[in-house]
C-alpha cells in the first residue's frame, strides 16, 4: 500500500522560545533525548524494511520541537532519502541547524518545511539558510505565524526570498476575530491560500484518508488517526500497516490545522499542492513574484 505517516519521538524542546509556541518552554532531560534517538532508530530500521513488503511511504517528521539540532534526525533523513520505496522525507523545522550535511541527501525525494519566527533568529540568518537549500535544489517551502507583530518581518521576507519559493502564512486563532479585513488582504498578498488555513473545516463524520492511508506515529509504536483525535488504532511494529488500515469518516468536530485537513477528499487540496502537498508547496502560485508585497499589499 501507499500509505504517509506522520512521525514524532519523545523530543518535546526546542531551541526557541516562541511565545505563542508551547514547545520553546521546555529542556528535555538526557534520557528523554536518548528515548529520542532510540525510538527515531526503530522507526527507520522499521521503514526502511516495508519495501520487500511491498509498500511505498511518504514520511514527515513533525516533532514537537526543533529535530534537526540532534543529528540523528539528519542521520534518518539522510538514509531515508536513498531508500528505494520511500518516495519522500520532509521534516518540519525551523532551520537553526547547519545545513552541511544536506549535501548527503538524496534532493529528488527530501523536502523542508521551514518556519520563520521573527524575534528568535535574524531574517539575514534564516534567508542565508534558505538559499543553501534552493543552491542544493532542495525543495523546502518557508511560513510564519500570521500575527500581526510579524507583518513588516514577512512582509520583508517575501521581498527578500527567491521568486519560486513559496511564503505560507498559519492563521493566529487563538482570539476570536483576530484579523480585520484589511489584514486578511495583507496576509493575502503575501501567501494566496491563506484564506484557506484561516477557516476551520466542518469535519465530523466526513470522509478523510486518516487511519486509512495517513497515520499519526508516536516514538515507541502508537498510532492514531490524527494529531488531534485521541483514539489509538492499535501498535505500527505490531500490527503493520495492512493491520491498521481501514476507512475511519473523521469523529472531531472540526478542524484547522494544516497538516490535518489536507487529508479531507472533499477540499481537493492536492490540486494546488500537487505532489507537494506534505510540504506545503502550492503548485501554482509558488513561481509567483510576490517580492514587492509591502505592508499595506499594495507594493
Amino acid at each position: 500500500m501507499r500509505a504517509v505517516l506522520y512521525y514524532r519521538g519523545a523530543l518535546s524542546s526546542c531551541n526557541y522560545d516562541c511565545p505563542y509556541c508551547p514547545f520553546g518552554k521546555k529542556t528535555d532531560s538526557a534520557q528523554t533525548l536518548a528515548r529520542d534517538r532510540e525510538q527515531l532508530s526503530r522507526f527507520v530500521d522499521w521503514a526502511g524494511a516495508q519495501g520487500k513488503a511491498g509498500h511505498r511511504l511518504k514520511i514527515f517528521f513533525n516533532p514537537y520541537g526543533e529535530g534537526l539540532i540532534h543529528r540523528w534526525y539528519q542521520t534518518a533523513m539522510t538514509e531515508l532519502s536513498h531508500m528505494e520505496h520511500v518516495d519522500k522525507v520532509a521534516i518540519q523545522t525551523n532551520l537553526s541547524a547547519g545545513l552541511a550535511w544536506t549535501e548527503g541527501l538524496n534532493p529528488d525525494k527530501a523536502a523542508f518545511w521551514a518556519t520563520y519566527h521573527p524575534g528568535q533568529v535574524s531574517e539575514a540568518a534564516f534567508l542565508a539558510r534558505c538559499g543553501e537549500l534552493h543552491s542544493r535544489g532542495i525543495p523546502f517551502s518557508v511560513g510564519a505565524v500570521g500575527v500581526k507583530s510579524a507583518f513588516e518581518a514577512i512582509a520583508s521576507l517575501r521581498r527578500e526570498l527567491p521568486a519560486d519559493v513559496y511564503l505560507w502564512v498559519n492563521a493566529f486563532k487563538d482570539q476570536a476575530d483576530y484579523y480585520l479585513e484589511a489584514d486578511r488582504s495583507f496576509l493575502g498578498g503575501i501567501d494566496p491560500h491563506f484564506e484557506k488555513n484561516l477557516k476551520d473545516y466542518e469535519s465530523c463524520g466526513k470522509a478523510c484518508q486518516a487511519g486509512e492511508s495517513v497515520f499519526y506515529v508516536q516514538g515507541f509504536g502508537l498510532v492514531k488517526r490524527c494529531y488531534q483525535d485521541r483514539r489509538v488504532l492499535g501498535h505500527l511494529y505490531r500490527e503493520g500497516l495492512e493491520g491498521l488500515s481501514r476507512r475511519r469518516p473523521c469523529g472531531m468536530t472540526s478542524c484547522g490545522c494544516y497538516i490535518g485537513y489536507i487529508h479531507l477528499p472533499e477540499l481537493r487540496l492536492a490540486d494546488i499542492y500537487g505532489e507537494r502537498l506534505l510540504e506545503r508547496i502550492a503548485k501554482s502560485d509558488a513561481g509567483r513574484d510576490l517580492r514587492g508585497a509591502g505592508i499595506n499589499g499594495t507594493g
